[in-house]
């Protein structure tokens, strides 16, 4: 007589969301928008410089993901992307560098290195976006960190950088965003008022009721737009503040226009550009 085999409960076979997930697409769904963010930085640098940009440094590039939106956009433009972790550029040459063509690969350059201490060829344009150059928590070291900037920057060169704030900024809060298969949570977990160190993560919740604890983690000091400016500014650049405007709800409408006069709103995203 055959022994019957018992059967697996499906909840022993089967991973939950949150085992399945992929921490990197995640972050580039739900954070990300490398479209717009190269559309913003292509057509501000052609304004206010009268041509095109045709190379560009990404630093903090993670997944080089905006470099290889900007090897898209012309078949003239150069990338270089810098970031000191190797195994988020392994993934992004899997995910990302993989998809382009040959000739879009011989002009996209991934470098691991620190950005305090690595030499690239002069570039028309630097980014340091998602807030990440936040890592460098005293007036001394970011403004060593422009002024590296600076110097690997053509004559006509621009900096481009993000931030955020509003009085939301230094509250210990959550915030999350539903997107159409997971939740995403932004979770300003502590902040020091006397430091301006803050502590944040990233979580995602599933529909299955699973979560991904600390997808992110961010040990960042909170600046405010003054005192980047002003640290800008000691490095040589001259620095312009660029506002997001609103739509009839009062919602960011993703138009962003050079102002010296903001508004006291609670949470806000701001580009800043400075010229050489």
């Amino acid at each position: 007589m055959t022994k019957r085999r018992k059967k697996k409960k499906s909840n022993e076979s089967k991973p939950t969301l949150a085992e399945r997930a992929d921490k990197h697409i995640l972050y580039e769904d739900s954070v990300q928008c490398v479209e717009s963010e190269i559309d913003f930085v292509d057509d501000t640098f052609k304004e206010i410089r009268n041509r095109n940009a045709k190379t560009l440094r990404e630093d903090f590039c993670g997944t080089a993901n905006t470099s290889c939106e900007w090897i898209r956009r012309r078949k003239t433009n150069i990338a270089y992307g810098v970031d000191i972790d190797s195994s988020v550029q392994e993934w992004g040459r899997e995910h990302h560098l993989s998809k382009l063509t040959t000739g879009q690969l011989s002009r996209c350059n991934l470098i691991t290195d620190d950005v305090l201490k690595v030499k690239t060829p002069p570039v028309d344009i630097v980014l340091a976006m998602n807030f990440s150059y936040w890592i460098f928590k005293n007036r001394k070291l970011m403004t060593r960190y422009f002024k590296r900037i600076y110097e690997c920057l053509n004559e006509d060169g621009v900096f481009f950088l993000d931030s955020f704030g509003g009085s939301e900024a230094f509250q210990e809060m959550e915030e999350s965003t539903e997107e159409s298969s997971y939740t995403y949570i932004w979770d300003q977990a502590k902040y020091n008022p006397i430091t301006g160190d803050g502590l944040f993560h990233i979580h995602f919740t599933f529909k299955d009721g699973s979560r991904l604890d600390k997808a992110f983690t961010y040990d960042w000091r909170v600046w405010t737009l003054p005192e980047l400016t002003e640290m800008l500014s000691d490095a040589g650049f001259k620095p312009s503040v660029y506002w997001e405007g609103t739509d009839d709800d009062g919602d960011g409408d993703g138009v962003f226009t050079r102002t010296t006069m903001g508004e006291a709103d609670l949470g806000f995203i701001a580009y800043i550009v400075a010229e050489k």
